[in-house]
């Protein structure tokens, strides 16, 4: 990922360059806008979680979105996501959240859990770049995001449980 982002910027400003466009600032300006677009991979810190469900217990790798900025980026510009990988936001008490998937090329499966670790709401495919809102319906402090068609794929339902100990 890191060579293809350097490659990335470099296409970038040498077209900057190429048109003429560019002196010092704004060669800098060029470069800094090819890595801010670049797709970001994910966090190499990662929390396991367990999801109990009917069929048994699920394992997932998760980045932890705790802070109003990692809550904003989450998943956006990723081009890629493992299967049992995922982002979990952790809003700290319960509250009536929105999500919108603008800027995120990956369809995802939003799994909105309250406090207890119940699974209230599942939103399967989210469709991507949508700035379409998709409401928790409920307050939640938690949710989880997943590949998309991984929810129903490994039979994640409404009513299943995080496993305990539950992010703080």
């Amino acid at each position: 990922m890191g060579a293809e982002l350097l490659a990335r910027s470099a296409r970038m400003v040498a077209r900057v360059v190429r048109q003429g466009k560019a002196g010092g600032a704004g060669l800098l300006l060029a470069f800094a806008l090819a890595i801010s677009l670049a797709p970001v991979a994910l966090a190499q810190d990662l929390t396991e979680l367990t999801i109990h469900t009917r069929q048994g217990p699920l394992t997932y790798f998760v980045e932890l979105a705790r802070t109003p900025s990692e809550r904003s980026r989450g998943l956006m510009f990723r081009e890629e996501l493992p299967k049992d990988h995922g982002m979990l936001f952790d809003f700290g008490e319960e509250q009536s959240v929105s999500f919108w998937m603008k800027n995120t090329p990956l369809p995802l499966d939003l799994i909105f859990i309250k406090a207890d670790g119940e699974i209230v709401r599942i939103t399967e495919q989210a469709e991507p770049f949508s700035q379409k809102l998709l409401p928790s319906g409920q307050p939640v402090r938690y949710v989880l995001e997943i590949l998309g068609g991984t929810a129903r794929e490994r039979g994640i339902r409404v009513g299943d449980r995080l496993g305990e100990p539950l992010p703080k």
